[in-house]
């Protein structure tokens, strides 16, 4: 199970909130919660409003999730009172945002596989996708992108970070976030964005017909891009 977070950033306070969930809350979460930090990115303002944030956290199950709620709603306010001075802060920091419950396949990474291989490799930004589908569909799009969707990705050189549902929905949305090594390999699978591509060859037209043949089950794609924060698990390949 994930949360996951868009949070709105107050002026130019981005790094300071980034490095306040990532080096701050995240340790409490992990001790308190058994709540683990997957991501902390920032959005990458020329593709969606800005200045954002996105903070995903993983937990072991649905009990795990509904223990964090517990935790997370005692005391006054609804709030937790360990979290009191944590909260203060980040409210100079941040004005609210969006959330979602996500769950994943057995297949998608975890946070710990992720961060051993943080280091591995360069990862220069991710494509961060949220596709609606037909009520009821979400579950097949996720087997469709296990099937093929990863390999048509990887031609153009994406890794899958992870693959999701969202809960608490009308199982009409996923949420798909992929890594790229540069900025090049990323422009050129972008180069077709949106036009359906039957034929011809290179990573533009690999991803294309892969979203041209999920036409019968997807009924919307948004995109943006991610970077990691300085601070974040993804980057250091700590996992706190």
């Amino acid at each position: 199970m994930y949360i996951h977070e868009l949070v709105d950033i107050v002026g130019h306070r981005r790094g300071d909130y980034m490095r306040h969930a990532a080096l701050t809350w995240a340790p409490i979460g992990r001790r308190e919660r058994d709540q683990t930090c997957m991501g902390v990115w920032a959005v990458v303002g020329s593709t969606s409003r800005w200045p954002r944030v996105v903070n995903l956290w993983e937990l072991a199950s649905w009990e795990a999730l509904g223990r964090n709620f517990d935790v997370e709603l005692r005391g006054e306010g609804l709030q937790d009172p360990e979290l009191a001075a944590w909260w203060a802060e980040a409210s100079t920091m941040r004005s609210g945002g969006f959330d979602r419950i996500l769950e994943a396949p057995t297949w998608s990474p975890s946070a710990a596989e992720l961060h051993s291989r943080a280091t591995d490799r360069p990862r220069a930004g991710y494509l961060h996708e949220i596709v609606t589908v037909v009520a009821g569909s979400d579950a097949e799009l996720l087997e469709r992108v296990r099937g093929d969707g990863i390999a048509a990705y990887s031609e153009a050189g994406f890794t899958l970070i992870g693959a999701y549902r969202r809960a608490l929905a009308n199982d009409d949305e996923c949420v798909l976030i992929w890594a790229f090594p540069s900025w090049s390999v990323w422009a050129d699978a972008m180069r077709v964005d949106g036009t359906a591509v039957a034929s011809g060859d290179g990573p533009a037209a690999a991803i294309a017909r892969w979203r041209r043949d999920q036409r019968d089950v997807v009924t919307g794609r948004r995109a943006f891009l991610l970077a990691d924060a300085p601070d974040s698990p993804m980057r250091t390949g700590r996992t706190v």
